[in-house]
């Protein structure tokens, strides 16, 4: 059965915008979702053991290989078995939750999600990558050029030599501006980006929901 994928990491729960964001994404989706929340539930980092288990013959590995291969081949198995993704990642300290990164690791493996000849089994797959920040990091912000979360996602998930997927970002921006008196000038702002930020997750899931229900 193909499905939605989300991903969330957010460490906030409900009071996260970037989860809030994906709520509307969710609310508008008519198909099948699985969902994993890496910061209820973390996966392991990637060790020593996880990283020789992919180049060691199964028979050969060790308890502690053994271990680690059925913790990744789970979390591939479901990358794999869905058409579409959603990605909650916001911006902690100019780059991904750690949660984030950690499922990253685990699920981008030669030969199986990616073929660095540019025929990864997920190429041209739709994502949504969802990704609030506290300030604004585009073209004439003064911390322009900071944001290493999304250009790093849309390289490591978009690239046709990495996973290949079709990637879409929404981010709502200066998050921060309600909760800190310093900021209160960017509220308007802050108020119109999340207003676009709901209203594109929207679109975006009305039109690649539809064809998974139909």
């Amino acid at each position: 059965m193909s499905y939605l994928l989300h991903i969330d990491s957010s460490s906030l729960g409900e009071a996260s915008v970037s989860r809030q964001v994906a709520q509307s994404f969710r609310d508008t989706w008519q198909g099948p979702v699985v969902h994993r929340d890496l910061a209820a539930s973390p996966v392991p980092h990637l060790d020593a053991a996880g990283i020789t288990a992919r180049i060691t013959d199964p028979a050969q590995h060790t308890p502690e290989q053994a271990k680690a291969a059925a913790v990744q081949d789970e979390l591939i198995e479901e990358f794999l078995g869905a058409d579409a993704y959603l990605f909650t990642v916001p911006m902690y300290n100019l780059t991904m939750p750690s949660v984030f990164k950690a499922w990253l690791d685990q699920i981008v493996v030669a030969d199986r999600t990616v073929n660095h000849a540019g025929s990864s089994p997920v190429a041209g797959r739709p994502a949504v990558v969802i990704s609030a920040r506290g300030g604004g990091y585009g073209p004439g912000a003064p911390k322009e050029g900071l944001d290493y979360v999304v250009p790093a996602l849309e390289a490591l998930l978009g690239r046709d030599d990495m996973l290949g997927l079709d990637v879409t970002t929404v981010i709502p921006e200066l998050t921060m501006a309600p909760h800190a008196p310093v900021l209160a000038s960017l509220i308007p702002m802050h108020e119109a980006s999340l207003a676009a930020a709901h209203d594109q997750a929207r679109r975006l899931a009305a039109a690649l929901g539809t064809p998974s229900a139909a």
